[in-house]
């Protein structure tokens, strides 16, 4: 195949602000009949975060009217699309790695008379597109996040031109208008919980991140928007929806009377919605956290006791060279403030260990804040840079020995902190939603309100898709165990 690449006829800058919807429209998507077979598969592999989990079941459901259901594996596939993350270490390495095996197995499809189209979306294709067109032929097309909704039109051009696309420019059009309503069929395979972006993108401009450049500049779907898709997402079973954004709680939709509404006014919102039981949201900044958000934590029972929110150092020296535009004692401020809505919450946080420049001192401040804290989880990484980012070309690089010395040490801390508080549950009745199998077939898992995976034995089938009390017998480092109960009052 030749080569083409799509570029809309306006496009905003990484960081620009986007235009209102009204003066947003959507490319024609290819329309094809209604009763068209489910003939082709599609097989999806998600990488990273959970927008792009989000943005890999919107992909399916937007070529399901196309003609391809999912399938597990990508043997099974005519479509293989690599969905994308640019945040870890050496991410570009491991989508070019995997595309190496699935140039084998297309040759071996050929030499059988079967074709497989290979597709990379998400942040690695948004950065990298011209890059990986260059080094991998085998790829048909590459799509940044803002714009697989037109993936069918792309797909339709490819097959009449015979030329590979790569379509990464940041569109006019707002993809969440032209994206299918969630099927009900595929809705309910997927479980009983559910994401839901509401926010894409971000204006913070943190030294280590890529983000604002492979997603753009922050945005906000209309509260009505989100409504809909909800109730759709409940009259197919949905019990539980996590909300979604870069900055989830910087969220400032269009709301149903004019002017904005805030994440806590679009929570109170979601909370009117009969048959949907829980809400979360994800990933929150400390800077965007303010009164009305903390006190829907107070008042509204289905918003769940548990917030993640990143700190990503616990040094106000290294939080200011990261651009992070808070300090420790502010987010200790924010931490006190939340336990006072609300005594039983959980929270869970971000670490950067090693960023450029940190000290002994700085880290031990880290340690501090997280002894201090108190974290039911967190997640740590090694610093590593990020081309194109700030912090990649400072001066002061930590040496790796230092990071992995540093690391096993923070994780050794938060660990013990994980499993304390998951022990600490033993005895307590708490309600868990069961939305998958377990390893054993008599066993089904679910989620406690603090999102621990909940095992118990010999249960039922009618239990899924279900909130049901659960005694708890035993708490372990990643989980809790424990036995069906109908008599008992759940504590959270």
């Amino acid at each position: 195949m030749s080569d083409t690449i799509v570029s809309p006829a306006q496009s905003a800058e990484p960081g620009e602000a986007k235009a209102p919807d009204s003066a947003r429209r959507a490319l024609p998507l290819s329309v094809k009949p209604a009763d068209k077979a489910n003939s082709r598969k599609i097989f999806i592999k998600t990488y990273g975060c959970q927008m792009n989990v989000y943005d890999s079941l919107r992909m399916a459901d937007v070529m399901a009217p196309e003609g391809y259901s999912e399938v597990g594996t990508p043997e099974e596939a005519d479509m293989v699309i690599l969905n994308t993350c640019h945040i870890r270490e050496k991410a570009a390495e491991k989508v070019y790695s995997e595309l190496g095996r699935l140039r084998v197995l297309k040759d071996e499809k050929k030499t059988r008379g079967e074709d497989m189209m290979i597709g990379v979306a998400g942040c690695v294709a948004q950065a990298e597109g011209a890059e990986m067109r260059r080094r991998e032929p085998t790829v048909d097309f590459v799509v940044g996040p803002q714009n697989y909704h037109r993936m069918p039109a792309m797909i339709d051009k490819m097959r009449e031109t015979g030329q590979r696309i790569v379509d990464t420019e940041f569109p006019i059009e707002d993809k969440f208008e032209t994206l299918p309503a969630p099927q009900k069929r595929l809705t309910l395979a997927r479980g009983p919980a559910a994401f839901l972006t509401v926010q894409e993108g971000c204006d913070k401009f943190c030294t280590f991140c890529v983000v604002p450049y492979t997603r753009g500049g922050e945005y906000s779907r209309p509260v009505a928007r989100i409504l809909d898709e909800a109730r759709a997402l409940v009259d197919a079973g949905v019990r539980e929806v996590t909300l979604l954004g870069q900055n989830v709680n910087a969220y400032h939709g269009e709301a149903a009377g004019g002017g904005s509404a805030t994440l806590g006014a679009l929570v109170a919102e979601l909370a009117q919605i009969n048959g949907l039981d829980r809400i979360r949201y994800i990933t929150s900044h400390p800077r965007d956290m303010d009164d009305e958000l903390i006190e829907a934590h107070a008042h509204i029972a289905k918003l769940m006791p548990y917030l993640h929110l990143p700190v990503q150092s616990g040094s106000d020296r290294i939080l200011e060279a990261m651009n992070r535009q808070h300090t420790a004692e502010r987010y200790h401020e924010i931490i006190a403030r939340i336990r006072k809505a609300r005594p039983d919450f959980a929270m869970s946080s971000d670490f950067i260990v090693g960023f450029p420049g940190e000290s002994d001192a700085d880290f031990e401040d880290t340690l501090a804040l997280i002894e201090t804290v108190g974290f039911a989880q967190a997640y740590s990484f090694k610093y590593s840079p990020r081309p194109g980012t700030p912090a990649a070309t400072h001066d002061e690089q930590v040496h790796e020995a230092v990071k992995a010395e540093r690391l096993q040490r923070l994780q050794t801390l938060v660990s013990g902190q994980q499993l304390a508080f998951n022990q600490s549950c033993t005895g307590r009745v708490l309600p868990v939603l069961f939305d998958r199998r377990g390893r054993d077939r008599h066993q089904l898992v679910g989620r406690s309100p603090y999102l621990q995976s909940v095992h118990i034995n010999e249960a039922p089938d009618s239990l899924f898709g279900t909130i049901a009390n659960v005694h708890i017998e035993g708490g372990f480092q990643n989980s809790l165990k424990g036995r069906l109960v109908a008599d008992e009052i759940a504590t959270a």
